[in-house]
């Protein structure tokens, strides 16, 4: 795989979770909503705040940043499902999953940065799956 698909599989997984967590945000409900309301608000603004860093560094590898939601959603490898309710902990554990999926295609994309000697992009992707794996631990410990 290219580094450009691997950060356009990368750029779709992250607009699939941008979305889900804003519409979470959203419909949370629960005895701690206010907790889990201004926690999917702090994760939503981390992923939608790496979208267009993500795009930069695909055109910075010569490849065109998709950006149609159908090219998106065909790109992107997290399931994006339905929930059963709004509970928050239904929600963290669906998110979770989603996290797990953005992880997975971002240590992909870091692997072939570093084969391919683009250390710019590598350094970039390394925050990033730093960020996802401290929601990783967040949503994980919340649900113990």
């Amino acid at each position: 795989m290219s580094l450009s698909l691997a950060l356009s599989q990368v750029l779709a997984d992250a607009t699939v979770m941008y979305h889900r967590v804003h519409g979470f945000h959203w419909n949370v409900m629960g005895s701690d909503f206010p907790q889990w309301h201004s926690k999917f608000e702090e994760i939503y603004g981390d992923v939608y705040e790496s979208l267009d860093p993500i795009a930069e560094n695909i055109r910075k590898v010569g490849g065109i940043a998709p950006f149609r939601l159908s090219d998106l959603l065909s790109l992107s490898s997290c399931v994006d499902d339905a929930v059963a309710d709004y509970d928050w902990r239904t929600l963290v554990t669906s998110l979770y999953a989603t996290n797990q999926c953005v992880l997975t295609s971002l240590n992909s994309a870091f692997q072939i940065a570093n084969a391919t000697n683009e250390q710019g992009v590598a350094n970039f992707l390394a925050e990033r799956i730093d960020n996802h794996q401290k929601w990783a631990w967040q949503l994980s410990a919340s649900l113990s």
